[in-house]
C-alpha cells in the first residue's frame, strides 16, 4: 500500500492500488458501518483518545467510499446544487481521496445538541474543527484541503477532511506549510543517515524513498554493507548537487586484524593467507607514513568498472583483470589503539579512497597482511555522525532535513525580478560579484533559483532548480 498516494482531479486512483490494503469496519456518527484502512484507523483512535482527554469528542462521519458510492454522491449534489458546487466540493468518480481508505471526514460532537446538524450547516462552525488541526501531525494526519490552497488542491477549504500520511511526512508537510500536491512536487532536501551494519547504501535509499514517498532519491558516497556511519542522502531537486557532496573529504574510524588477508580485504571475504604476527612491529610509524598522496589500487570486490564491467563481476567469474589505480590523499591518520594483532585508527581521506585498500596497504608495509574488521564513517565534509538520524528515527517521525543551501559552502545572493528572469533562463552573467567558484541565487521570496559557476571569467549556469 502507498500511504502517500496522490489522488485528485488530475491523478485518479489506479486500479492496482488496493493490493495489500487491509480495511477494518467501524461505526460512523449515525451508527452505520464504515470502512477505514487499518493503520489509518489505529492512528485515528489515538487522535480520538487524545481529543477526548482534552474534552473534545470526535467521531467519523465518512471514510472509505466505493466508486458506486462516490458516483451516487456526485449525482445527488449535481442535481441538488449544480455543477459549480460539485466542482468546488465533490470529487469526480475515481478522484476522491475517500477511495483510498486513508481519508476521514470527522465530526466534533457538541453536548448541547441532541442531533447532528445537516452538512450544509457545517460551513458556519469551522472553529470546532480548527481546534483539532494543531494536533493532527502528531498522529500522522494532515488537513488535506487547507484554507488558501484551493487553486492547488482543486477543492474548497474542508476543515473536517483529514488524510493519513504517517508521522514523518505529516510533520514535514506541517513544517513547510505544504499541501500534499506541493510536497510531492517540490519538497527537496539533504538527509544525513547513520547507516546500520548489514545494509547496502541502496537499501537505505530505498527505505528513505518509501518513508518520504519521494521517488527521486540518491546517496552521495557508497558505504559497504559491513560499514556504519554517515551516509548523506539527497532527494528531489537536491539530487542535482550529489556530485558536489560526494567530492567532500570523509573521515573514518577503522579497525583491522593483522596477520590475515582475504580476497575482499575485509572479514566478509575468503581467507587467502594467514601469518604469525611478531612482537614489536613498528605499527605507529608505519601508519603515520601513510599520511600522504599515493596511487591506491582499487579492490577487485568493488563496483568500479573496467571495460564496461564491474570489478566484482570479474571476481565472481574468476576472470583475470588489471586493477586500476587512483590517486588518493590521506590527509590525516592517527593510531587510536592496538594490540599484538589488531589496530584501530582514525583517517581523513579524499574522494575515491578505499579504507579496505588502505588497511591492505598498511598490512603489506608491515609484511604480515591486514584485513578490515569494522568501519564507521564519522564525517563527510562538515557533516558529522552526531547530526545523523537513524532509519528508526525516521519511522518515528523524527528527522532534520537540510536544505540545499545548508550543505553547500558557496555565497548566497538574493536577486531582483529582472535578474531572476535571466537566471531561470540560464543567461550568462558578468562576474561583478567577484565569485571565485560557485554561487547560489535566491529570489526575493527566498526560493533557490540555481547555481552558477565561474567559467571563462563569466558566471554560467551549473544547475537550475524548479520551484
Amino acid at each position: 500500500m502507498d500511504q502517500l498516494v496522490l489522488v485528485n482531479k488530475q491523478h485518479p486512483l489506479k486500479e492496482n492500488y488496493f493490493r495489500g490494503v487491509e480495511m477494518v469496519e467501524t461505526k460512523d456518527m449515525d451508527d452505520g458501518t464504515v470502512r477505514v484502512e487499518k493503520e489509518t484507523f489505529q492512528h485515528f483512535l489515538e487522535l480520538q483518545k487524545f481529543c477526548k482527554e482534552k474534552g473534545i469528542d470526535i467521531v467519523i462521519s465518512s471514510a472509505y467510499r466505493s466508486l458506486s458510492d462516490q458516483q451516487a454522491i456526485y449525482d445527488y449534489y449535481l442535481e441538488k446544487e449544480g455543477e459549480e458546487y460539485c466542482e468546488k466540493y465533490v470529487a469526480p468518480l475515481g478522484c476522491s481521496e475517500h477511495h483510498t481508505g486513508l481519508a476521514i471526514d470527522f465530526y466534533v460532537k457538541e453536548e448541547e445538541k441532541e442531533e447532528y446538524p445537516e452538512a450544509d450547516d457545517e460551513i458556519n462552525t469551522y472553529e470546532k474543527y480548527e481546534q483539532i488541526h494543531p494536533f493532527l501531525k502528531d498522529f500522522g494526519f494532515i488537513l488535506r484541503y487547507p484554507k488558501g490552497k484551493e487553486e492547488i488542491t482543486g477543492y474548497a477549504y474542508e476543515p473536517w477532511h483529514i488524510r493519513y500520511v504517517g508521522k514523518l511526512v505529516a510533520n514535514l508537510i506541517d513544517e513547510q506549510k505544504y499541501t500534499l500536491e506541493e510536497y510531492k512536487e517540490h519538497f527537496s532536501g539533504v538527509l544525513v543517515i547513520n547507516k546500520e551494519k548489514n545494509m547496502t547504501s541502496f537499501d537505505v535509499v530505498e527505505e528513505v524513498s518509501r518513508l518520504l514517498g519521494i521517488k527521486k532519491v540518491g546517496h552521495t558516497g557508497t558505504l559497504d554493507p559491513m560499514a556504519e556511519g554517515v551516509l548523506i542522502v539527497c532527494f528531489g531537486e537536491a539530487t542535482k548537487i550529489g556530485e558536489l557532496i560526494t567530492a567532500y573529504d570523509k573521515e573514518y574510524i577503522a579497525e583491522a586484524k593483522l596477520g590475515m588477508e582475504t580476497d575482499t580485504y575485509d572479514t566478509e571475504g575468503r581467507v587467502m593467507k594467514e601469518t604469525e604476527v611478531p612482537e614489536n612491529l613498528p605499527i605507529e610509524s608505519v601508519i603515520s607514513s601513510f599520511q600522504k598522496t599515493y596511487l591506491q589500487e582499487v579492490p577487485i570486490y568493488s563496483a568500479v568498472k573496467v571495460n564496461g564491467k564491474k570489478l566484482y563481476e570479474y571476481a565472481r567469474e574468476g576472470k583475470p583483470v588489471e586493477l586500476p589505480k587512483k590517486e588518493v590523499t590521506i590527509q590525516e591518520i592517527e593510531l587510536l589503539s592496538h594490540t599484538k594483532d589488531t589496530i584501530k585508527f582514525r583517517a581523513k581521506v579524499t574522494k575515491g579512497c578505499y579504507i579496505r585498500s588502505l588497511i591492505h596497504d598498511i598490512g603489506k608495509e608491515l609484511g604480515i597482511g591486514a584485513t578490515m574488521t569494522s568501519l564507521v564513517r564519522t564525517k563527510q565534509g562538515n557533516v558529522s555522525i552526531e547530526e545523523a538520524n537513524t532509519l528508526e528515527d525516521l519511522k518515528q517521525g523524527i528527522c532534520h532535513i537540510n536544505s540545499i543551501e545548508d550543505v553547500l559552502p558557496f555565497p548566497k545572493i538574493e536577486v531582483d525580478t529582472d535578474l531572476e528572469f535571466k537566471i531561470r533562463n540560464g543567461v550568462k552573467l558578468e562576474n561583478t560579484w567577484n565569485i571565485k567558484d560557485k554561487v547560489l541565487w535566491k529570489n526575493q521570496e527566498g526560493k533557490l533559483l540555481g547555481i552558477y559557476e565561474v567559467k571563462e571569467k563569466q558566471l554560467r549556469v551549473w544547475k537550475n532548480f524548479h520551484n
